[in-house]
């Protein structure tokens, strides 16, 4: 049987680089793809309960076809598995299957599991080879990529965690049929946010290709992931451990999700549904201060809308939103910072933005 086409996206980090390798029915290669990058005769794969029965057992079977042997770990779904507790039963499992530093663990799931996995891999035995599967869009177009790793503490999401870059990430947009319409939209929202940061000609493409996008067409999804990896591995490169300050450029519309979230109460809102009202936000300040135009704002509107997305902001208590912003990890000396753009394509870190703007946005942005 013939190897199925896909692209590869390099992310250049010195003896630390790696490739990502993104197409349809790609899993059917995975030991290929895993011996390539490191040879292994032992994989620990952690996935979740949604993703074991459709794919976590199937990537098991194709690596026992090949003699590499399979421990699987399975966790239960959702934000409150990313913790400190979860992580020591993994550590205990793999110490009870002999995994050493020759073992991989491979994260099969969205990006709870590949946060989860990666930090594991990070800390057993000081830090061991690691694989990413991601298996949502979301996780596709962003947690995958990047090598940042981690668990929440019960008061601070994470908080606790590493740099811990992989062998390589293998991403099969066929698993892609198996999401729910909502997570689907979610990852639509970061895309959309590579195009706004850092691409106007992709924000464009995007723009004529909303039929595709809705629609899941193959090749529609396959250049719009490798574009978006293309992005953030550009960033990344440049900043890996968010030393500079450009990896901050990522976070656009982030500083709302993140209070949104934390204020509407986790699992209101998944995290795409939060950046999409987050980047609207945003642009509503950049247009506040004189900063972009209105036409900028309502092509951003328009096309998350399109994509199924929302876009204003819920009923939620305004003083307990910029209290929430006041806990961002871009805050300087007491000082609200926000990620916001100039012009489509390009956005800046701008600092002691007043709150009184801030506090207009939320009215304006509200249903």
């Amino acid at each position: 049987m013939s190897k199925p086409a896909s692209r590869t996206v390099a992310v250049s980090l010195g003896p630390r680089s790696y490739t990502i390798e993104i197409g349809a029915g790609t899993l059917a290669g995975v030991a290929d793809f895993l011996q390539a990058r490191r040879k292994t005769s032992h994989v620990v794969i952690v996935t979740d309960e949604n993703v074991e029965t459709t794919h976590g057992n199937q990537v098991a079977e194709y690596l026992d076809g090949a003699d590499i042997a399979v421990d699987l770990v399975v966790v239960e779904p959702g934000e409150e598995t990313k913790s400190v507790d979860v992580a020591n039963q993994i550590w205990q499992k793999m110490l009870e299957v002999e995994a050493d530093r020759k073992s991989i663990v491979m994260a099969i799931g969205g990006g709870v599991v590949g946060d989860l996995a990666g930090f594991v891999a990070a800390s057993y035995a000081r830090g061991i080879g690691f694989v990413q599967i991601p298996t949502t869009l979301l996780a596709q177009v962003d947690s995958s990529v990047g090598g940042k790793v981690g668990v929440n503490l019960p008061r601070a999401k994470n908080m606790v965690g590493a740099f811990w870059q992989p062998l390589g990430v293998l991403i099969d947009t066929d698993v892609l049929a198996t999401l729910g319409d909502r997570e689907y939209r979610c990852g639509l929202a970061e895309v959309v946010k590579y195009g706004v940061i850092l691409d106007a000609d992709f924000f464009a493409e995007l723009e004529a290709n909303k039929a595709g996008l809705v629609n899941r067409h193959a090749d529609t999804l396959e250049r719009v992931i490798a574009r978006s990896c293309e992005l953030k591995a550009q960033v990344v490169t440049q900043d890996e451990r968010e030393e500079t300050g450009l990896r901050a450029v990522l976070n656009y519309g982030h500083t709302f999700a993140h209070a949104i979230e934390a204020i509407a109460g986790y699992g209101q809102f998944q995290h795409g549904e939060a950046v999409s009202i987050g980047m609207i936000c945003a642009s509503l300040l950049a247009e506040r201060l004189g900063r972009i135009d209105s036409e900028t704002t309502r092509r951003q509107f328009e096309l998350l809308r399109h994509l199924g997305l929302p876009v204003q902001l819920p009923a939620l208590d305004h003083d307990r939103l910029i209290q929430a912003m006041r806990h961002d990890k871009k805050v300087e000396h007491g000082k609200l910072r926000f990620v916001l753009p100039s012009k489509l394509g390009h956005v800046e870190l701008v600092g002691d933005v007043d709150v009184a703007h801030v506090r207009a946005v939320l009215k304006d942005a509200s249903a």
